[in-house]
């Protein structure tokens, strides 16, 4: 598989780490100079495209100085441990909360194995990596990175994973957002522009965190919002309260089950369809919807898994 990217500017590329189609994650490459700093990597499978990016720029590994996961999620951060092995010059940077499994992924690969299977695991994601301590630096809020003389920094942004960080460019004014800016793919534009949801993906969903987090995010009034499920978002003011409904919007759908366990997931993701699909509809999509179903149904179920497991804990805290 050849390397997909795109130039942004500023010294930012676009790298699709071809999960499952084109254009449904992403990761990106910062170049300052001859320093590279890598937000996301994608999975185990994605870290040569990483390489062949690199020496299409004429770069090498030699040069990545900071590795920069959002967070644990295997689609974001599934080949930090790999690229790190490939890069003896790089730092990984990475949520408190996330750094036990960067240098241990034992549990995380347990975890994802019993969910995928072991082949479906090794096909989609490969393995994982254990990074070595001294090369890993948990940041706090506001941690700053300095990418030969370009600023970086670190802001913890609860709400889709209590092990979440966005990464701001102080060079470009673009906020590297992982999931926290939500899911927008490009099969659904329009002359009307983006459509958008929030992934509420298990296990930390937390709308009011989630709210707090954007409201930190604005704050840095951003140019861009560069998203991984894909690529640059320009009119942030605009979609920001788009977002904020669609959080709110499946917090409600949950409320609804909260005292209905037996068979929930499945009535949630019928319910996530009925949204999305309206809504895709009133934005002017004309996809068939057999061809919205499919390319939303990973999303779906795993959208009806989290809401799903937010319930769980909102009863187990009531008690």
């Amino acid at each position: 598989m050849q390397a997909r990217y795109e130039d942004l500017g500023h010294g930012i590329y676009c790298i699709d780490t071809d999960l499952y189609r084109p254009q449904l994650a992403a990761c990106y490459l910062i170049r300052e100079g001859d320093a590279v700093a890598f937000v996301d990597t994608g999975t185990y499978h994605t870290i040569p495209l990483l390489m062949e990016v690199l020496a299409d720029l004429g770069l090498s590994a030699d040069h990545v100085r900071y590795v920069i996961p959002t967070h644990v999620h295997l689609d974001h951060g599934g080949g930090a441990g790999e690229l790190m092995a490939r890069c003896p010059n790089a730092t990984l940077i990475v949520h408190p909360k996330g750094a036990p499994h960067m240098l241990d992924p034992a549990r995380l690969q347990a975890g994802a194995t019993a969910v995928y299977g072991e082949e479906g695991f090794a096909r989609d994601y490969g393995k994982l990596v254990a990074v070595p301590a001294e090369r890993l630096i948990a940041a706090e809020d506001g941690y700053v990175m300095d990418l030969n003389g370009r600023t970086l920094s670190f802001h913890d942004t609860p709400g889709h994973a209590n092990h979440h960080g966005c990464i701001f460019d102080h060079a470009s004014k673009s906020c590297f957002t992982g999931d926290t800016f939500g899911i927008s793919y490009r099969e659904f534009d329009t002359a009307q522009g983006i459509w958008m949801f929030a992934p509420t993906t298990p296990v930390a969903f937390s709308p009011q965190e989630w709210h707090t987090s954007l409201d930190k995010l604005a704050a840095l009034q951003p140019a861009a919002m560069l998203l991984t499920h894909y690529g640059r978002v320009s009119n942030v003011m605009e979609m920001l309260p788009k977002l904020r409904s669609s959080i709110d919007n499946l917090a409600a759908l949950a409320l609804e089950q909260e005292n209905a366990p037996e068979g929930r997931i499945d009535t949630l993701r019928e319910q996530i369809f009925s949204v999305w699909l309206k809504e895709i509809e009133t934005h002017g999509c004309n996809l068939p919807e057999s061809n919205s179903r499919k390319l939303l149904e990973v999303d779906a179920e795993l959208n009806a898994q989290g809401l799903h497991v937010w319930l769980l804990r909102r009863t187990k805290s009531k008690t």
